[in-house]
């Protein structure tokens, strides 16, 4: 990896941050992503300045986490989390830390976070700092906890879910020491609150190898949603439309999830309890909106109906619109 491959604003943002005697590095999923030939999804930067010099040096930033050190860097259209060098307390919640440090380098930075191949850093030289073998982790398709698995599973229970999100994402396996601590700690997820486990269930689902949502299901980390600690064969939702609607449906009904149990919107709802009758991602106040009116509204949400049957995966706003031009309830655009 080289610094050809960063965005010039990740750049500039770290210039700014180097000109002030500070260290900077894009750190984590970017690194991760740039290493495997993946698009990164954004672009994370540690720091050794504190969060108030961070503010100071940009006049387009946001404190959005000055107790834990992260100020939001707008620039150039992107938006930049910049995160100091920290070390964490005790977490009594299962969740966040209760206190950080900001006195360290960035070793024990990265020796707080999750995995391996989410624990590294591109250096201004262009060398990745990798002290937890990410980049081997990464060559054999391994997701392994940085230092005892235990602890980090213990420190945030999301991480549960992350693990099996990253080996399905990746086609990765979980590390034989990962996979154990796993079952251990699978009662962790219980202090998880229910939109961030729904956030995470939905990126497995929707991910290239869905069937790996099987293992919190057996493991018992879904009880509390409804679903029985128990095997169960999802190798069907591979074939399924990739869309939440049809993912979910596939999901619930095999696993015993119940979604009424699960912070999800409605439509998303209704489409698993009621799939005879699906929820255009197209309303009727949005065909309002885009001028029909009366009866041409009614006929216009069944033909959407009728299509989203057949086709789920066509259920986004800009796909319907179009299709309601192709068959006359709107003029052609022109």
């Amino acid at each position: 990896m080289n610094w050809n491959q960063v965005p010039e604003p990740v750049c500039a943002c770290c210039g700014v941050l180097w000109d002030a005697g500070a260290e900077a590095l894009p750190v984590g999923g970017c690194v991760r992503d740039s290493l495997l030939g993946r698009t990164p999804g954004d672009w994370d930067i540690a720091t050794s300045a504190r969060p108030e010099a961070v503010l100071a040096l940009f006049p387009h930033a946001v404190p959005t986490g000055l107790k834990h050190g992260t100020v939001t860097v707008l620039l150039d259209g992107m938006a930049l989390e910049v995160t100091t060098f920290r070390r964490e307390g005790g977490y009594s919640d299962g969740r966040r830390p209760d206190a950080v440090d900001f006195g360290v380098g960035l070793r024990e930075d990265l020796a707080r976070r999750d995995f391996t191949i989410n624990a590294m850093a591109l250096g201004r030289d262009g060398v990745v700092a990798d002290p937890f073998r990410g980049q081997a982790d990464l060559a054999a398709g391994l997701v392994r906890c940085v230092g005892d698995p235990d602890r980090r599973f213990q420190e945030d229970g999301l991480r549960l879910l992350r693990a099996v999100r990253f080996a399905a994402q990746l086609d990765f396996t979980l590390e034989p020491g990962t996979a154990a601590a796993l079952a251990r700690n699978a009662g962790r997820l219980d202090k998880v609150s229910g939109e961030r486990v729904k956030a995470e269930l939905e990126k497995i689902l929707l991910s290239p190898r869905p069937e790996r949502s099987s293992l919190p299901v057996a493991l018992g980390m879904l009880t509390r949603f409804g679903a029985p600690a128990r095997r169960v064969d999802l190798t069907g939702l591979a074939a399924l439309p990739p869309t939440p609607e049809a993912r979910w449906r596939g999901f619930c009904q095999t696993a015993g999830v119940d979604i009424t149990s699960l912070p999800v919107e409605r439509r998303l709802r209704r489409a698993v309890l009621r799939p005879e009758r699906p929820e255009s991602a197209l309303t009727g106040r949005d065909l309002y909106d885009l001028g029909l009116r009366g009866g041409d509204i009614g006929a216009a949400r069944q033909a959407l109906e009728r299509h989203i049957l057949q086709y789920p995966e066509e259920n986004q706003r800009k796909i319907l619109q179009n299709k309601i031009k192709v068959w006359g309830f709107l003029p052609p655009d022109p």
